[in-house]
This record gives structure tokens, sequence and C-alpha cells, in this order.
């Protein structure tokens, strides 16, 4: 298929100056890796390849990588195959446009100029104006999703991003690019995978820390743009939830980690069972009982990596999730 028969298709196909754009967003980080470097040889061909593939609905995804990272926290990631990188940044490309549109300001994770740095910044900030600049009691409240990543439930998830994308994307190629996040959300990394690291590394790794201990349709692999786009989305509603039904205003979430500032703590100790059964019934997630954390700001609240306290912030972030960033996009 040539160039020019792409450009003149006048069937809603994907289009190739978009797969150059999502090539090129890709190579930035990956650009020294030997999947990068072997696709790179004939770029050219294999994009023409790859367009046509996603065009006519033959494109799987292929095998990935998987191995533990111990810094900053032992995890298991899931590398994908670096045309499927290519194609991740494809689906994002076209997606996150119409997210922004939705998502709450305050979700930190996988947005442009909105990472660790500003949500420890607003966290520290809610705490200032909750408290009248500390002259007033206002109490912290913060709480994580056990296991966040494998029991995202696949089902969920492509239902909700179905109804979103008939509704939001309006694009002639909307047929396959639903297709394509089908794929991706269904595909099973840990049936088709090289597994990089020894076999031992996985111990002390808990069970609801990996794919491979995952229920059927359950889980995202840590390591793939999509899924930590896809996350975002996926807690979406339980973000409106959060500010508009239980009518937190100072509240921000990084991936399953959350805090809500209020000045009643006994109206924050109230709503625990009721974000606890939206979780559950509403995306099929767990609050992790051994992180529930409710203080005084005075105390002090480890967040994102740093400690906000009256007047200080000790630690950044940064090295928190540097090891992690490294992997994934």
């Amino acid at each position: 298929m040539s160039l020019f028969n792409l450009a003149q298709d006048p069937k809603p196909d994907i289009e190739l100056a978009e797969l150059f754009e999502a090539y090129f967003d890709c190579r930035k980080n990956k650009r020294n890796t030997i999947n990068a470097l072997a696709f790179e040889v004939d770029y050219e061909a294999n994009l023409l390849n790859l367009c046509a593939e996603i065009n006519n609905g033959s494109y799987q995804p292929g095998r990935s990588i998987a191995f533990i990272v111990n810094k900053p926290v032992k995890r298991e990631i899931f590398a994908a195959d670096f045309r499927d990188r290519v194609v991740h940044h494809l689906i994002v490309n076209k997606l996150n446009p119409l997210f922004e549109k939705v998502f709450i300001y305050d979700s930190y994770a996988c947005r442009s100029g909105k990472g660790t740095h500003l949500g420890i910044q607003r966290a520290d900030r809610f705490i200032r104006r909750c408290s009248q600049n500390y002259t007033k009691d206002c109490f912290v409240l913060k709480l994580d999703v056990k296991g966040f990543f494998m029991h995202i439930s696949k089902a969920v998830l492509f239902a909700e991003l179905q109804r979103f994308i008939d509704q939001q994307y309006q694009h002639a190629d909307k047929a396959l690019l639903l297709e394509l996040c089908r794929k991706i959300i269904y595909n099973e990394p840990t049936q088709n995978c090289i597994v990089k690291s020894k076999r031992g590394e996985w111990q002390g790794l808990p069970p609801d820390k990996s794919l491979f201990h995952s229920a059927r349709h359950c889980g995202l692999p840590i390591g793939n743009l999509t899924s930590q786009v896809f996350a975002n989305f996926y807690m979406n509603p339980f973000d409106h939830f959060i500010k508009h039904d239980l009518g937190i205003r100072y509240y921000g979430r990084y991936v399953d980690d959350f805090i809500l500032v209020h000045q009643d703590k006994e109206y924050l100790k109230s709503i625990i069972p009721l974000i606890k059964t939206t979780l559950q019934d509403r995306l099929l997630l767990t609050l992790h009982p051994d992180k529930i954390y409710l203080q005084h700001y005075s105390k002090g609240v480890q967040f994102l990596g740093a400690v906000i306290k009256p007047n200080s912030v000790i630690g950044d972030g940064s090295q928190i999730y540097q090891s992690l960033w490294l992997v994934i996009i």
C-alpha cells in the first residue's frame, strides 16, 4: 500500500500522519532501547505496515517483557513492544483532549503539567486555605485503593470508554479507535510475555500487585501509557462523586493515592464508609483498610513522597516516581 493510496482512500481510516506523530512522541523517551532501534532501522516501512494492519483490522498487540523493579518500591512492570507503544500514543493523542474536558483539575497523574510536584503544592494549598492560613482547625484524610491496577475491571472500563467515545468522539475513525482500545484493554500480557527478571525476584511482591495473580479480565499492566491514562479515566466518576456528591472542595488524587481536607473531622469520618461502598459498587475496587490516615493538619501528612507540615514541605516527590516514569511511556 503506497503513501498516496493511503492519503486518497476515502474510508474512515486511521491517518498515516497521526501514526507518524505517535511514533515521534514515543521515541522521545525510548529511542535507545533495543526494540526502538530495531523499529527505527526502517521506521517508514514499519509505520506503513502498522497503519495497514490497524486499518484492515489485523493488528494485534505483541509480546511484552515482564520484569521487577525494586526502587523506589518493588513493582511488576510489563514493557510493551515498541510498535505497540506507538499504538498507545496514537490512542492517547486522540482521547486526551476529550479526557481533559471531563477530568477534574486535581487529578495529577500522566497529565501535562500535572505531576507529583503540582499534587504536593495543591495539597499544601488545600491545608492553608481550609485552615485559613493555620488559624482554624482542619483535618486531612488520606486513602488509597488496594491493588489498584491489578483490580481494574476491564469490562467496566471498556463499557464506560465505549459510552464516552460514542458520545464525545466525532471523527470518522471512531469504530477503529474503539476497536484499538478494546484490543489494548483486553490484551492479556501474562499469556504472551518474555520474563526478564528471575522468578525469585517476584518473592515479596504481594499477589495483589501482580498481573499473574489477577482475576480473569481484571488488571492493567504497569508500564503502558494507556494503562496510566485509562486508570485516570476509570477513576474520573469517583473524582466527581467526591467533589460534587460529597461536596469536598479540597480533594486531589494521584493514581490511587488521594487526599481530602475539611474543617470537620466527624464529617470526614462519616464519609469513609460511603467512599468504600462507592469504590466497590461502581468500580469493583477495595479501599485499603490499612492505609486510612485521618489527622489534624498540624501533625503533618505524607503525600506523594513529601511530608507536608504547617509552613514547610519536606521533599518534592521527584525521586519516588522517577524510576517508574523511565519505564512508562
